[in-house]
């Protein structure tokens, strides 16, 4: 047992883990990628409904930004890669961007 510790009772000691910091995922808006793709990176990268994907797209097209979801850093990183990847690959311009939640 930890010597610093082993004098003190269970309710005293203090749970020094905090929840990991969260991150929102912006989809933006640009004048050449499809509405029609947009809403397919929403369902395959975000798992997004086909509903929620259309109202997400249709917030992109007319606000010029859309918030896709909230996730850790690593994950919200991840997904970013993964739209950039998959926007590239179908010669779209297609960017997204993480901001502090």
């Amino acid at each position: 047992m930890d010597p610093l510790i082993k004098d003190k009772p269970a309710s005293k000691i203090k749970d020094k883990t905090k929840e990991p910091e969260q991150f929102k995922v912006i989809l933006l808006n640009d004048d050449y990628t499809t509405m029609e793709f947009v809403v397919e990176i929403l369902m395959k990268i975000f798992h997004k409904s086909t509903e929620d994907a259309f109202l997400i797209m249709l917030s992109v097209h007319e606000k010029g930004r859309g918030h896709v979801g909230i996730y850790t850093w690593d994950i919200a990183l991840t997904k970013t890669e993964q739209v950039h990847a998959e926007a590239s690959a179908n010669n779209f311009p297609l960017k997204c961007i993480v901001e502090p939640a």
